[in-house]
C-alpha cells in the first residue's frame, strides 16, 4: 500500500493512536502512552513515536515523524526544487546515542507558477534510526528530543516547528509498539526502492537522458527528481521516449550540472512501488550547448538567433563578436578603464612629433596587451567552467588576493605619475611602472592594466555577448574575449595610427607635467576604491594590511629616490631599506587575501530598502499579488554603484516601490556564490550588473539594461 493512500485511512490510524494514549496500558508495552507525541499547528499536525515500545542495547530503532496537512498546502523534500525548505529534525541524544539521516519518501511535483517544487501534500512521513550503543545499561531510559522544522505552502509560506520529547525503555529483548506498527509498514512502503533495472544516464549537452534498458518499462508520466539542488532545471518538462527498446526520459540540466554522477528519485508506480532510487555514472561526451533548454523561456526566445555555429562564418556568429566590440569601445568610457586611458593619452601626446610608425607601434603594443589580457582570462575562466565552476565575467575581483594586489598596483601607478617612484630600466621588463613608463614596455603594459580594470564593468552589447559565448564552444568563446579586447583598444590604436587624429591632440607644454601629476589622483582614487571593496570581501583586518602595505611601498619608493643620489654606503642602505620595505609590503597584500571574509549579513544598502536575495520570498511575494525588483550586484562593480547611486536610490525611488508594491532585492555577487552565478546564467549574462522585475500575476521576467536611468526604473515599476 503506497504511503498516501488516502486521508481516511491514515486518519483512521491517528485516530487509534489517540485512543490508545487514554487506554489503560497493556503488559507488553507499558509505556507505550508516553512514546507517541503529537503537536498541532492551523495547518500541519505533526506526530513523532518510535517503533519500540522497549528497545534493546546494540540496535536500531526506528522513530517516524508523520505529518497530516490540510488541503491545498504542502512540504517539502530534502531537495525543496525552485523554492521551499526541507522537513528537518534536529536531535537532543544522550552520549553514545545517535540519529541516522532523515530518510523521505517519494515526492510528488508540485508546480507554482513558472516554478517547480517537490514536496507533499495531504500527508507524509519521514523515518530515522536511533543507534543505541552496546554498553548502554539494559533498563535504563533513553532521552530523546526533537525538534522539527519545516516550511508549508498554500500562496503564501509559513515555517513551523514543533518539539517533542519521550524516554525510550530499554530492555533485553526489543518489544514492538504495536499502534505504530501499521504506519511504520506505510511509511516503507512510500520510500524509494533501489531501481530493480539496469539504469544508465548520458549526457547530450544541454540536457541529460535517463535509460532504463528492461522490456515492458514505459517512463510516461514518470518524473525524476535529483537528491541536490541545481543539477536539473527543475520545471523543464522531462519528455519520456522509447529508442532501441529502452525507455527514456530527458532531463534539462540545471544550474549546477552534476559532475560524474547523477542521483535522485525516479517517481514511478509500477510494481507496487512509489518509486525508486537511482545512483547513475554519466556517460557520453557533451555535445554543445542548447541555450534554449538550458534558459528560461524569455532568455531562449532573446538568442534563438545564437546557436552553436557550425563554422565561424555563420552570421549569428559574427552578430555576436560585432556585439562584443561594440561594448569593448564602449568600455573606454567606463569610470574604471577611463583613468588608465587618459594615463596613455598624456604619452602620446608627449611623442606627438614623433614618426607615425613610433606612435603606431606604441599602439600595437597597448593592442597587445589588451589582447593578451583578454585572452587570459578567457583561458581561466573557460578552464574553470570545464571544471564544474560556477564563474562568470569579473570572477577574478572576486578574490581578495587580487583585489588587494591591483590596489597596490594602482597606488604605485599614482606614486609614479606624481613622481615620486621611479624604477630602473633593469625593472621594465619585469612591467614596473606600467603605464607611466614610455616605450613598448609601457604601452603593453598599461593595455594590461586597461583589460584587469575593465572587469568590474559591464558595458551595453557585452553582457548578451558575453552571457551567450560562454553557452557555445571554447573556440566561439575565445574569439568573442578578443573582439571584446580589440573594442577596448581601438580608440587609442586609432589615435596613434590614424595621422588626421592625431593630429587633433593638443600641442606639448609645460602643462603636461602638471596634467600627468593630476591623473595619479584617480589612481589613488581607484585603490581607495579597490580598499573599500576588499572591505566587503575580507573585513577591516585586509583593510588594514593592505593600508600597511601601502606605507611600506611608499617607503620603498622614497628609499629607492634617496638612494639615486646618495654616497656607495648611502645607497646600499637605500636600496636595502627600499627591498625589505618592498618585499613587507607584498607580505601584508598576499596576508590580507588570505583573510576569512567577514560574517554574513545584509548586502550593504545605504538606504535599507534591499532584502537579500531569497528565492523562496520571491515566490511567496508573487503568491501574495505582489512584484519584485531583483538588483544583481557587487562592491567591485563600478557600473552597478553609479547605477544604484542614480536610479536605485533616494525619496523617488522608495516611493515609486511603495506605491506600485514592488519589493526590492538585492544578490551580492562581491565574493563567489554559485548560486548568484547561477541566477546569472538562468538570465543569458556571465557578470553584473542584473535588474530583472518579476511581475504580479506570475508573467515572464523582465531584463532591464545594464545602464539604468530613472525614467527606465520608473516606467518597468509602473508595468510591474
Amino acid at each position: 500500500m503506497r504511503m498516501r493512500s488516502g486521508k481516511a485511512v491514515w486518519g483512521g490510524t491517528l485516530a487509534m493512536l489517540l485512543a490508545v494514549s487514554c487506554m489503560p496500558a497493556r503488559a507488553a508495552a507499558p509505556v507505550a502512552p508516553d512514546l507517541v507525541r503529537t503537536a498541532e499547528t492551523p495547518r500541519v499536525t505533526a506526530t513523532l513515536a518510535p517503533e519500540l515500545a522497549v528497545a534493546a542495547p546494540g540496535t536500531r530503532v526506528d522513530v517516524i515523524l508523520h505529518q497530516r496537512i490540510i488541503d491545498g498546502w504542502h512540504t517539502y523534500w530534502e531537495n525543496p526544487g525552485d523554492s521551499g525548505q526541507p522537513i528537518d529534525v534536529a536531535w537532543t541524544l544522550p552520549d553514545g546515542v545517535t540519529a541516522g539521516p532523515l530518510r523521505y519518501p517519494v515526492p510528488e511535483p508540485i508546480r507554482v507558477g513558472p516554478l517547480m517544487n517537490h514536496g507533499y501534500s495531504k500527508e507524509t512521513a519521514v523515518l530515522a534510526g536511533l543507534a543505541i550503543p552496546g554498553d548502554w545499561p539494559a533498563g535504563r531510559p533513553v532521552p530523546v528530543q526533537a525538534h522539527a522544522t519545516w516550511l508549508v505552502c498554500e500562496e503564501v509560506c509559513i515555517p513551523e516547528e514543533a518539539r517533542f520529547a519521550f524516554s525510550l525503555p530499554t530492555g533485553d529483548a526489543p518489544v514492538a509498539l504495536e499502534p505504530v506498527r501499521e504506519l511504520f509498514a506505510r511509511a516503507r512502503a512510500a520510500l524509494p526502492a533501489p531501481a530493480p533495472w539496469p539504469v544508465s544516464v548520458r549526457d547530450e549537452g544541454s540536457h541529460l537522458v535517463l535509460s532504463v534498458d528492461a522490456a515492458g518499462v514505459d517512463l510516461a508520466g514518470a518524473w525524476f527528481f535529483a537528491r541536490e539542488w541545481g543539477h536539473l532545471a527543475h520545471a523543464a518538462d522531462q519528455q519520456a521516449r522509447k529508442v532501441d527498446g529502452r525507455a527514456e526520459l530527458v532531463l534539462a540540466k540545471g544550474e549546477l550540472p552534476p559532475g560524474g554522477t547523477l542521483d535522485g528519485v525516479l517517481r514511478y508506480g509500477g510494481k507496487g512501488h512509489a518509486g525508486y532510487s537511482v545512483t547513475a555514472s554519466i556517460g557520453g561526451a557533451a555535445a554543445a550547448a542548447d541555450v534554449a533548454l538550458r534558459a528560461p523561456a524569455a532568455v531562449a526566445a532573446a538568442h534563438a538567433a545564437v546557436p552553436a555555429p557550425a563554422a565561424a562564418a555563420d552570421p549569428a556568429t559574427l552578430l555576436l563578436l560585432a556585439l562584443a566590440f561594440a561594448g569593448g569601445v564602449l568600455l573606454n568610457l567606463m569610470p574604471c578603464v577611463f583613468p588608465v586611458l587618459a594615463v596613455k593619452a598624456m604619452g602620446l601626446v608627449r611623442h606627438a612629433a614623433e614618426p607615425v610608425r613610433v606612435r603606431a607601434a606604441g599602439g600595437l603594443a597597448y593592442a597587445a596587451g589588451v589582447l593578451v589580457s583578454f585572452a587570459a582570462l578567457a583561458a581561466v575562466l573557460l578552464a574553470l567552467k570545464a571544471g564544474g565552476e560556477a564563474v562568470g565575467w569579473g570572477f577574478h575581483l572576486q578574490s581578495p588576493g587580487v583585489v588587494a594586489a591591483l590596489a597596490l598596483v594602482l597606488f604605485a601607478v599614482g606614486l609614479s605619475l606624481s613622481g615620486l617612484l621611479a624604477i630602473g630600466g633593469s625593472w621594465t621588463g619585469a612591467g614596473s611602472g606600467l603605464a607611466a613608463r614610455p616605450g613598448l614596455a609601457g604601452s603593453f603594459f598599461t593595455g594590461v592594466l586597461a583589460a584587469v580594470v575593465a572587469a568590474p564593468c559591464t558595458a551595453p552589447f557585452m553582457a548578451t555577448a558575453i552571457g551567450v559565448a560562454l553557452l557555445q564552444s571554447a573556440a566561439v568563446a575565445m574569439a568573442v574575449f578578443l573582439a571584446l579586447g580589440l573594442g577596448l583598444a581601438m580608440p587609442y590604436l586609432l589615435l596613434t595610427c590614424v595621422p588626421a587624429l592625431s593630429a587633433r591632440l593638443p600641442r606639448p607644454g609645460p602643462w603636461m607635467e602638471r596634467g600627468k601629476q593630476l591623473l595619479a589622483f584617480p589612481m589613488y582614487a581607484s585603490a581607495a576604491w579597490l580598499v573599500w571593496v576588499l572591505a566587503q570581501q575580507a573585513g577591516a583586518d585586509a583593510v588594514g594590511l593592505v593600508l600597511l602595505a601601502m606605507v611600506a611601498l611608499a617607503l620603498a619608493a622614497w628609499s629607492w629616490r634617496a638612494a639615486s643620489g646618495a654616497a656607495r654606503r648611502g645607497r646600499r642602505l637605500g636600496r636595502a631599506l627600499g627591498g625589505a620595505a618592498a618585499a613587507a609590503a607584498l607580505a601584508a597584500v598576499i596576508a590580507a587575501g588570505g583573510m576569512p571574509p567577514p560574517e554574513p549579513g545584509t548586502v550593504p544598502d545605504a538606504d535599507g530598502m534591499a532584502e537579500r536575495y531569497d528565492p523562496a520570498r520571491i515566490q511567496s511575494v508573487l503568491a501574495g499579488g505582489g512584484a519584485v525588483f531583483l538588483n544583481v550586484t557587487a562592491a567591485w562593480c563600478v557600473t552597478c554603484k553609479v547605477n544604484e547611486r542614480l536610479a536605485l536610490s533616494g525619496d523617488g525611488f522608495r516611493r515609486a516601490l511603495a506605491e506600485r508594491g514592488v519589493t526590492y532585492m538585492k544578490g551580492d555577487w562581491t565574493r563567489r556564490d554559485p548560486r548568484i552565478t547561477a541566477l546569472l546564467e538562468r538570465f543569458g549574462r556571465a557578470g553584473v550588473p542584473l535588474y530583472v522585475v518579476f511581475p504580479r500575476g506570475g508573467g515572464a521576467p523582465r531584463v532591464l539594461p545594464q545602464v539604468l536611468t530613472d525614467t527606465i526604473v520608473r516606467e518597468a515599476l509602473a508595468a510591474a
